[in-house]
């Protein structure tokens, strides 16, 4: 055969990330009884004798996920297992353990391998992970990790993203917008310094900002709570591609529609600030900001009373049928329809 001049080349920016995976996927058909819930989802899931097991796995490369500039690698090792982690509490699953994989260029030193690994320690301590395996190799590109997670979870209590319901509340944890502004105080110092390279900034009033970007947590609080509140979420993700996006996953898996209330994201009073100092709208930011790693979950109606006062816990909207759509309801009551506008590993720069 010979090859065709003329073949089309698309984009991989015009599929954006999970257009990808959803294409380069669909060809594979489910062979064993084993795979109750391969690609698609926070974690793959495997029946293997009387537990289920989580399965799930993140790439970190350094350029497009993080700069070594201003994040240290302590910092970045701790990061690197928590995104996995977070997608086994997506699952309302316990994470149990991790490989870890990397790949660095020969301006890496050994001491500098120890502090990213004792990030990763720290992680696992923290979490309570076993580190299990993994692999190192060298690159050209600076350096780069691939971290999987295996968890477990009873068949019962593990929650997808393709379940909500039309009247279930939309519940998300803690706050948003955090991360995404911690991320430009740190791009902005970053000028500053390669500007002047004496400068010492300071970062007083962005402490929490720049923790949830460079040291965020995966709420396995919350797997906990569920339990002890006895409730379970009918739909759950982790939010780290931004709120929109994952509002978008849950409802068009579910099939369903949603109304998000402006009035009701939670917010930090530094979000607030910082928008007002970068002259940003807060509701723009907490819809696409991401790398938040706090969870979006739907819960019937009837499990209100369970979380009403939580302080972990805010009710933002609300499930409806998928004709109506999926819509920000803003302050002044008007109906916007919402799109994903949050982190797109794929697109160009």
């Amino acid at each position: 055969m010979t090859d065709d001049k003329k073949q089309t080349r698309t984009s991989l920016s015009e599929l954006g990330e999970f257009g990808l995976i959803n294409h380069i996927t669909q060809p594979f058909d489910i062979k064993h009884k084993s795979t109750i819930k391969g690609v698609g989802d926070d974690a793959a899931v495997l029946e293997i004798k009387d537990k289920n097991i989580l399965v799930t796995t993140d790439l970190l490369m350094e350029g497009v996920h993080f700069d070594l500039s201003y994040m240290p690698l302590k910092h970045l090792g701790y990061k690197a297992v928590v995104v996995n982690v977070s997608d086994i509490c997506a699952m309302n699953g316990i994470a149990t353990q991790i490989t870890v994989s990397i790949a660095v260029s020969n301006r890496f030193p050994l001491e500098a391998i120890e502090e990213l690994y004792a990030g990763i320690h720290l992680a696992c301590k923290t979490y309570g992970v076993d580190l299990v395996g993994g692999d190192t190799t060298s690159s050209t590109k600076g350096l780069l990790i691939s971290i999987t997670a295996i968890g477990e979870a009873k068949n019962e209590d593990i929650v997808y993203r393709n379940t909500a319901k039309p009247n279930d509340l939309l519940v998300v944890t803690g706050d948003l917008g955090a991360a995404y502004l911690g991320l430009q105080v740190l791009e902005r110092e970053k000028r500053v310094f390669e500007v002047n390279p004496n400068s010492q900034p300071d970062l007083t009033n962005y402490t929490y900002l720049i923790q949830k970007q460079l040291k965020p947590e995966a709420r396995k609080d919350m797997v906990a709570l569920f339990a002890a509140l006895e409730v379970k979420p009918t739909a759950m993700i982790d939010i780290s591609d931004g709120l929109s996006s994952e509002i978008l996953h849950i409802c068009t898996q579910s099939k369903v529609g949603c109304n998000l209330y402006e009035e009701k994201i939670p917010l930090d009073p530094q979000v607030i600030s910082a928008c007002e100092e970068f002259d940003l709208n807060s509701t723009t930011i907490a819809l696409s900001g991401g790398e938040e790693y706090e969870l979006l979950f739907t819960i019937s109606q009837s499990d209100f009373t369970k979380i009403k006062g939580n302080p972990h816990l805010t009710v933002i909207g609300h499930i409806t049928d998928e004709s109506v759509g999926v819509n920000l309801v803003t302050r002044a009551g008007q109906q916007i329809k919402l799109t994903a506008q949050g982190w797109n590993a794929l697109a160009k720069d």
